[in-house]
Order: C-alpha cells, then structure tokens, then sequence
C-alpha cells in the first residue's frame, strides 16, 4: 500500500522513533509500540458527522499533516505504508467484533505482518482492550503479558483466529479472524456502516484512546478514564474542558471544537 504523499522520515517524526529500522521483528514491534503511544484513535470526524476518506493520500495527511488520530482503518492503513516502505511484507484481514450482544459482521481491520519466518498479528486501531504488541500467530492457548495487559490467541478447526483480552478476572472475546487477504478498498463498505450508522459506537459517542507505556487514556463522551498500571481514575469533563483535554492529553487538536454527545457512559 502506497501514497504519493507519504514519508518515511516524516514518520518516523510522528511516531517519535528514532531507531535504526530493519525488516525484522524488532523493529515491527518498536514501530507499533511507538505508533500507539503517538497516534490516537479517535472517532472526531464520525461523531462530527464528517465522512472518513479511506484515500491513502487523505490518511497521510491527516495524521501525519495535521497531526490527527483515527480510527481503525486509518492507523492501521498508516502502519502498513510503513511497513511497505520498510519492505516488511504484510496482508490486511477482517475481524469479526465479539463484544456487542449480538454478532456482527467482520468490520474490524488487522495488519498481518510476515517477518523473521513468523506472522505476526499487529493492530493499532482496536481501542480499548486492543493489543500493544505484535502477536506471534504461532503462539497460541498461551497468556502473553502485554504490560499492563494480559491476551490469548486461539485457533479452531476452521482456521479462524480469536483474541481475547483478560478484563475483571476473566477472558473476554475481543474479536476473530481468519487469514483471507483484503485490501483496503474492500473496507469501504465497513467504513461506511461505522462511519454512519445510528448504532455504531462511533456515532453515538466520541471515543479517542492514546496509549502509554504502562496503560492508556480513554474517552468515551465526556467521561475519561487514566489507566496507570493497576489504578484506574475516572472524572467526567465539562464542556469547557474537553477541548483542552483533547490537545493536552490526546495531543489532539481540532479545528472546531468535537460535539458533546449525549451519552456519557463509559464503553468497557
């Protein structure tokens, strides 16, 4: 995946990386992390009711040019132009969300990375319970400690993948997926229902997480939440405060100021 647009350089300048890259797997892992902790996810422009280009240019200029976060298909699509720019070969995959009551399509975007012999599960855009490291798909039925996280990857007899995270003393299905490759116009009707449809959490309230070394922050509406470790605080925001919530904390910064949903209760 390519943009005419995109630098590697001016990357590597967003994400705060100041490595010596390679095609191998501890660069991958280096490049994640350093994306999670630089780039948000957020929904401002769904919740704002703007469309959400899904244009490789549009990505680079948005998170890279003007210094924005996205959700799934955005920071997902920016790592894999690094990783093609990198000669790191990779696959995108559609995954299934399994955290609503009711099942739902595969609208969910992963990057399949294929690196020193393995392939490796990398996702920046799941939010709230998503990974923070590459995931070896050979490993499977195990914990595998992501600090201050804690995942395991199945696999049934199908081929289909599962990731689940441990929240509140037990294992909670984060999402599945199987290894059909899709490119990222195959999104678009995906990003079209999350992006527009009255029942997507991204349209019922806004949701912008930026990840840290040892835990992350989440806005969901006006209620945020800092997860340092083991201590979790919860306040809600006035309408005042968000704005300045959003450059501070979320080094986000917006045009005009994101719509106060009506919804203010935190998603899991």
């Amino acid at each position: 995946m390519k943009a005419k647009n995109f630098d590697l350089a001016a990357y590597f300048q967003r994400i705060d990386y100041h490595g010596s890259p390679r095609a191998d797997a501890a660069t991958l892992h280096d490049l994640m992390q350093r994306q999670l902790f630089s780039i948000p996810f957020e929904n401002i422009d769904v919740r704002d009711g703007k469309g959400v280009s899904l244009v490789a240019e549009d990505i680079v200029e948005k998170l890279i040019g003007r210094q924005r976060g996205g959700y799934c298909y955005e920071v997902n699509a920016l790592f894999a132009m690094a990783l093609e720019a990198l000669g790191i070969p990779y696959q995108f995959a559609a995954a299934r969300p399994m955290f609503y009551p009711a099942r739902r399509p595969r609208t969910h975007m992963v990057v399949i990375a294929f690196v020193d012999g393995r392939r490796w599960l990398c996702d920046l855009g799941f939010g709230h319970y998503g990974i923070r490291a590459p995931v070896d798909l050979a490993i499977l039925d195990t914990e595998q400690l992501q600090n201050p996280d804690t995942f395991r990857l199945s696999l049934d007899a199908t081929g289909v993948y599962t990731l689940q995270a441990w929240v509140d003393s037990g294992w909670h299905s984060q999402y599945s997926f199987d290894l059909s490759r899709h490119e990222l116009i195959d999104f678009e009707p995906a990003n079209y229902l999350n992006s527009t449809h009255p029942d997507t959490v991204f349209v019922r309230q806004l949701v912008v997480v930026l990840h840290h070394p040892d835990g992350r922050d989440i806005l969901s509406g006006q209620a945020l939440k800092t997860i340092r470790g083991q201590e979790t605080r919860q306040r809600l925001l006035s309408d005042d405060e968000l704005p300045q919530v959003l450059r501070e904390t979320f080094r986000v910064t917006v045009p005009e100021p994101a719509s106060a949903p009506a919804d203010k209760s935190l998603v899991s």
